[in-house]
């Protein structure tokens, strides 16, 4: 059977909870690439996406002519501001972002370098592409179901009630993962993992 991270690490890829809730996540490794800008209309951001994409497939490819199969994961990205209200009021323009797919722990940065050519030479696609290792930690972490757009009241309440509840604060980026692709399903029926690293 392929490794499916979906699977491995369940409480991280298909949690139930849609109100906040606090748990340990270990360290998992991702190919990863920055940008800035806003995620529905910066062509970065497309391309960005379409990098990780072909790097992750033809990883997939790789291993499992090794016999080391794995089911790519889901899209998720690290988000930042340089002012926190960017994401309340969602001015995306000035958001900064890591867009992330996870990684088995037993390929390494060999696995990432290996294909580099093989991505350029058959997608022309030539795209700083890395391997990163994150270990977030003590999390605070949510389901969301519904629009991207539908977050803010949800965040809100994780800066204003639930973290000076809990007596935390954020040590990390906030951190989504995509379980639904926007372009076949109805922004309603979306779902998104929220988490947020707290201290």
């Amino acid at each position: 059977m392929p490794y499916d991270v979906k699977k491995d690490l369940k409480q991280l890829y298909a949690p139930k909870n849609t109100d906040w809730a606090l748990l340990d996540v270990p360290e998992q490794q991702f190919l990863a690439i920055d940008g800035r800008g806003n995620p529905n209309t910066a062509d970065s951001y497309k391309k960005a996406v379409e990098a990780l994409y072909s790097f992750a497939y033809t990883i997939k490819m790789t291993a499992k002519r090794t016999g080391e199969d794995f089911v790519v994961g889901p899209l998720e990205g690290l988000w930042w501001a340089e002012d926190y209200a960017a994401f309340t009021v969602r001015a995306k323009d000035s958001w900064q972002w890591t867009m992330l797919i996870s990684l088995p722990g037993h390929l390494g940065e060999d696995a990432v370098e290996e294909v580099r050519e093989a991505v350029l030479r058959k997608k022309k696609i030539d795209a700083p592409v890395r391997l990163e290792k994150l270990h977030e930690g003590r999390c605070a972490q949510v389901l969301h179901i519904g629009s991207y757009d539908d977050e803010a009241p949800l965040l809100a309440r994780l800066h204003d009630e639930f973290l000076e509840r809990e007596g935390l604060k954020p040590t990390g980026l906030h951190h989504e993962v995509y379980l639904g692709d926007p372009r076949r399903t109805e922004p309603a029926k979306l779902k998104t993992v929220l988490r947020q690293p707290v201290g």
